[in-house]
């Protein structure tokens, strides 16, 4: 998922307090809030308990992301304010309960950013509801598996199913979108790849889905590497699954969602015996023109005025003009920091207008002068879709504000026109967002609120050029 300056936000956090306060026995329960990230609003849960000792227990959910029962490093009660550590993450939240016991205002900060944070009493723990995702036991064969990267040096580790009957089936390799992400690719209390695998599967193909490097039981590191380097990760997949009994090499290919929407073409234009591959809102655009339009469109459907969103703009193109022009990262931050100083004392009598921190200021200049980030940027797909001569099905949301389809499903169409290739869909889904969830604005802040992980008509949509293009092409 293509998302500027992505937070990583709440990893294994919080154990326990020293503090016995009278206070403390009253927060007994659980307590959630909401921050807003990028435009999306991420629920925040504090659950407070006591041992047998009479110690105060205070963990962390992140319903969004799938994470319950995060320990704490510290947490003690001074007055009327809660403060809540984590040595772990670097989390910290600070809070005043109010004279009812019935909510917490304070500030959550980590990353070198701070976030408005209240706490309200819950009668119960918050659980969302994905009714797609499915449950085992499953009616077809599921294999763990690890394979290497020779060029890395590393092994990856991921998910096969195989339809229950004996054959050799054409397999789909996935590959997220950008940001650390696990197999299923999960984000916000969704798992897209694992609800795109199993209703794959139980239509007769294979899938094979896997870890990101250095995620979950993937080796490697994921903070130094650009896309260049995944789209070695992918290849390695191709080969594994090359040599699967139950595979048939000559139907194997991608489906990408989002940055693996671009890692699929990458692979596929050197590699001849990629059979097909899938963009699911896949760029057509080079990273830079992707994020202006990304930033413009989010911000207008946020409700940002005009001048504002011009501005930012404005900041951002002169960001990443200073990131091109400077290869030494030193020097670009330091041309960077002069960028945002200028921009906050043209500002500053703007009271709606937040100042960034120092910190702040660091975590995003480490951010744009990442290899990815600098790597992303420049890239154009162009230059590998051009070579592409495997049949190919691109399909955007009407509704993605983050690789706008008008503009990305053209410069594909563009890129494919110009190499030769004529075995090519395109097509717009109406009303689909980023996720191809069924959404009313496409903006990010719908994303885990939506219950839908994906369009069923999406799903269709791939499944039936599938079966046109790939699943008749040879025999099973």
């Amino acid at each position: 998922m293509i998302l500027i300056f992505a937070i990583a936000l709440l990893i294994p956090l919080i154990s326990q307090s020293q503090d016995e306060g009278h206070l403390m026995k009253k927060l007994a329960g659980s307590w959630s809030g909401s921050l807003k990230v990028q435009g999306m609003q991420l629920h925040l849960v504090m659950n407070v308990s006591f041992n047998a000792s009479d110690s105060v227990i205070v963990t962390f959910d992140s319903p969004d992301q799938g994470a319950r029962d995060l320990p704490s490093s510290k947490a003690e009660q001074v007055d009327d304010s809660i403060f809540v550590s984590s040595k772990a993450i670097g989390g910290k939240f600070s809070g005043k309960v109010n004279p009812e016991v019935s909510s917490i205002a304070g500030i959550w900060k980590q990353s070198g950013m701070s976030f408005p944070l209240t706490l309200e009493r819950q009668e119960k723990r918050i659980t969302l509801n994905r009714p797609q995702e499915p449950k085992s036991p499953f009616p077809y064969r599921t294999k763990e598996v690890t394979f290497p990267n020779a060029i890395g040096g590393f092994e990856l580790a991921g998910t096969l199913t195989i339809p229950e009957k004996d054959g050799r089936y054409p397999v789909a390799i996935l590959i997220t979108g950008s940001g650390p992400q696990n197999r299923d690719e999960e984000l916000l209390g969704h798992k897209p790849f694992l609800v795109l695998a199993d209703y794959l599967t139980r239509q007769g193909f294979a899938v094979l889905r896997y870890d990101d490097r250095g995620v979950a039981k993937s080796k490697g590191e994921f903070k130094m590497a650009t896309t260049i380097d995944f789209a070695t990760d992918a290849e390695a997949a191709l080969d594994f699954v090359k040599k699967q009994p139950e595979i048939d090499s000559t139907r194997v290919g991608f489906i990408g969602h989002s940055e693996g929407g671009l890692i699929a073409p990458i692979v596929a234009s050197s590699r001849k015996d990629v059979a097909f591959i899938v963009l699911m809102a896949g760029p057509g655009l080079t990273g830079e023109k992707i994020l202006l339009l990304q930033s413009a469109l989010i911000s207008k459907t946020e409700g940002e005025d005009e001048k504002s969103i011009k501005t930012n703009d404005k900041l951002s193109s002169d960001m990443y003009s200073v990131l091109k022009k400077n290869s030494d990262n030193a020097k670009a931050g330091q041309k960077l920091r002069t960028l945002i100083a200028d921009f906050d004392k043209k500002n500053a009598k703007d009271t709606s207008y937040h100042r960034l921190s120092e910190s702040e200021i660091n975590a995003q200049v480490e951010s744009l002068t990442s290899p990815w980030f600098r790597c992303f940027i420049i890239l154009n797909p162009e230059d590998y879709l051009s070579k592409v001569t495997c049949p190919i099905l691109a399909i955007n949301g009407s509704l993605d504000l983050q690789v706008p389809p008008k503009e990305n499903l053209q410069a594909i169409e563009k890129a494919l026109i110009f190499g030769g290739n004529s075995t090519y869909v395109i097509e717009e889904l109406p009303g689909l967002n980023h996720l191809f969830q069924t959404a009313t604005t496409g903006s990010p802040s719908e994303y885990s609120k939506i219950e839908e992980t994906i369009s069923p008509i999406a799903l269709e949509v791939i499944e039936k050029w599938l079966e046109k293009n790939i699943m008749h092409s040879g025999g099973l």
